[in-house]
């Protein structure tokens, strides 16, 4: 069976426009065009659009989408055995934070009292699940379950004031590290002193912390684009400074 472009997008609630779209960019090709220019789609093309809503559903950009589908060894069931982990941990995550409300709405009504604790949980939980899906595998395959579960755990446990504390280092070690490197030295006072910031952040959420785990964080960075584009968004040439920066601190 085919569907034109209309049809398709009555039965997906996907806009002719967005469909459009992913033709432009090459992530949803039409089975063919018609000498009047009229697109259709085929069912190929039905289940990897169910495929483009579902990593959509779970906040993929649509550039890691392509990859995604465009990858040697994308399987499609396997991609509804994530796509079914994934979308549990966030139902779970939204119970969490609609029962969060809630209590708020009825402690707010003096009918119940509610720690400054639970006024946070769930949004700790959406961290976590933010982390495992951007970097879950990569840091797991490198420092093993037991070390990322341990450091889940500990963050969940974090109270209110660990917390503000571990943003509070973060901005600090943000401002310095950007500072450092308009001096240009990763082994001067300002870049190692960054470098002490970052550690002090690292050991809110991992308290077990060792050199060789800070030099390995500090490998992730320059080798995998993700964790590169994070810091070039403090400043061009920031992943790189910052590397060799450590390097000098870890040996110090």
């Amino acid at each position: 069976m085919e569907y034109t472009i209309n049809n398709l997008s009555k039965m997906s609630g996907v806009s002719t426009r967005m469909l459009r779209h992913y033709d432009k960019i090459n992530l949803l090709k039409p089975s063919r065009v018609a000498e009047s220019r009229y697109r259709f789609y085929g069912q190929e093309q039905v289940d990897i659009l169910q495929q483009i809503l579902f990593y959509r559903e779970l906040d993929f950009s649509l550039e890691e989408i392509k990859a995604l589908l465009s990858a040697s060894d994308f399987d499609r069931g396997n991609a509804f055995i994530s796509h079914l982990f994934m979308l549990q941990n966030k139902r779970e995550r939204l119970d969490t934070l609609i029962l969060n409300v809630t209590k708020s709405i009825t402690a707010m009504k003096g009918e119940i009292s509610m720690s400054n604790q639970e006024k946070f949980e769930g949004f700790k939980q959406s961290l976590i699940d933010e982390n495992e899906q951007q970097y879950g595998e990569e840091i797991r395959a490198k420092y093993g379950d037991t070390a990322i579960d341990e450091s889940n755990a500990n963050l969940k446990g974090l109270t209110q004031e660990q917390y503000d504390e571990s943003e509070r280092l973060r901005t600090l070690f943000e401002q310095a590290i950007i500072a450092a490197l308009e001096i240009g030295d990763p082994a001067g006072e300002l870049a190692q002193n960054a470098c002490d910031l970052h550690r002090r952040w690292l050991m809110v959420f991992y308290p077990a912390y060792s050199k060789e785990y800070h030099m390995g964080l500090a490998e992730m960075y320059i080798a995998d684009e993700r964790f590169k584009a994070h810091y070039e968004k403090l400043a061009v040439g920031c992943t790189e400074f910052l590397h060799k920066a450590i390097s000098v601190y870890c040996k110090n």
